[in-house]
């Protein structure tokens, strides 16, 4: 990259930056979503949205605006959320049940949307942030399996790569519709391309199970006529 092209890249991000400071986003990523919505009408009013891997809650932020008052928004992550208006969040695990039950309890049933913009932590190696991405993407998919209603949505973030084509054909056996989009707001140095999913087949149904209440172990046992 020439010190031009690093100097607009830089001035892009900070415009980015500057702009979700000033209008109150949590992170520059809701741009993307607010770009994704744009282009592919993914929200509609009242629509209920799962948002995965929310933290620090800015895609939880543009999901809210965009299903209004009549809508539902809940979002996981491992890591607790600071509180918002209108918006519900879940400390747990995506690729356990008994998240997902806790999840529908709240919505009351299965979502319309689901949202991630989930990446891996940087290992700096190349093939292993793109094989942890794709494992992401594919966890995200099998939550679809599990919380998403026929004719649902599915937005994705996905790091580009040799692995790439096994994201699309798992989306491509789920969904009517499949897109690859780049955002604006993405970083030209970022290898991060958006799967937007639409018309859920809801042909792979899971069935999520319980998970088994603990039972208390004695601290020891009594055998025989011991008294």
């Amino acid at each position: 990259m020439s010190l031009r092209d690093r100097w607009v890249q830089e001035r892009k991000n900070e415009r980015y930056y500057k702009l979700a400071k000033k209008e109150g986003y949590r992170s520059r990523a809701s741009y993307k979503l607010l770009q994704i919505d744009e282009r592919f009408n993914i929200f509609k009013e009242g629509d209920f949205v799962a948002d995965l891997g929310a933290f620090p809650g800015g895609w939880l932020q543009v999901a809210k605006e965009k299903v209004g008052e009549t809508g539902k928004v809940i979002g996981l992550d491992l890591r607790r959320i600071k509180p918002m208006e209108g918006v519900e969040t879940i400390v747990g695990d995506i690729t356990e049940d008994s998240t997902m039950l806790e999840l529908l309890s709240l919505v009351g049933g299965k979502v319309d949307v689901v949202i991630s913009d989930m990446a891996p932590n940087i290992a700096g190696h190349y093939s292993t942030d793109h094989a942890r991405s794709v494992h992401l993407a594919l966890y995200a998919v099998n939550v679809c399996d599990r919380i998403l209603r026929k004719g649902g949505r599915l937005v994705m973030k996905v790091f580009m790569g040799d692995m790439f084509g096994t994201v699309l054909k798992e989306v491509e056996d789920r969904f009517s519709t499949v897109r690859v989009h780049t955002p604006a707001a993405t970083r030209d140095t970022s290898s991060e391309v958006y799967v937007i999913c639409k018309g859920f087949y809801a042909n792979k149904d899971v069935e999520l199970v319980e998970p088994k209440p603990e039972t208390e172990e004695r601290e020891f046992s009594v055998k025989g006529n011991f008294i």
